[in-house]
């Protein structure tokens, strides 16, 4: 495998509290040739009939990925950085189990193509020391990617988190949501 220049201080960061819906991640994901035209990252609306709120849906790269753990094929892989890319397209056989196994949402079935595809961080920019396209597009930067000291500098009132329990299951992830400080420690009476 070729050398890359892809920096492990670098971490992607995403504030929900600041996005504001304006799709510009969505149409830049889509710029993207190796995605096929089609957006990695989402938008969704948070109660649209009572708020015009929206957060931003992209693959956490989890330590332990159940998308890549209960695909037959193994045409999910996550490598030594951590990156968990998007289905192998000689390998994908379009069974859906990693739709239905991410605790996240993530992965999406492109019917068209009976093909999984969800976002890989921008692994042909992130490896080349560059930005994933959707932090370099967003104007309120909600979508961050850089170091934790630059985001603790620029968001002092916010903690990155990237432990999530889903009953008895604890995952651990790439991707850290900024959340307020104070906001998740348990309060024992």
């Amino acid at each position: 495998m070729p050398k890359t220049s892809y920096n492990e201080n670098m971490e992607f960061f995403i504030d929900m509290q600041r996005c504001i819906g304006c799709h510009a991640c969505e149409m830049a994901c889509a710029e993207c040739e190796t995605n096929g035209q089609e957006s990695m990252i989402h938008i969704h609306y948070v109660e649209r009939p009572v708020s015009v709120q929206t957060t931003v849906q992209v693959c956490m790269h989890c330590e332990d990925p159940a998308c890549a753990n209960v695909c037959p094929a193994d045409a999910i892989t996550k490598d030594e950085f951590g990156v968990v890319h998007t289905a192998n397209t000689s390998r994908c056989i379009g069974c859906s189990n990693c739709v239905l196994a991410c605790p996240f949402g993530v992965p999406q079935k492109q019917e068209q193509a009976e093909l999984m595809m969800k976002c890989n961080l921008c692994y042909d920019r992130t490896s080349a020391g560059k930005k994933p396209m959707c932090a370099t597009v967003c104007p309120s930067q909600a979508l961050f990617y850089g170091t934790r000291e630059e985001i603790q500098k620029m968001r002092p009132d916010s903690t990155p988190v990237n432990k999530f329990n889903f009953g008895q299951e604890e995952v651990n992830t790439k991707v850290n949501i900024m959340m307020p400080k104070g906001s998740t420690h348990l309060k024992v009476h």
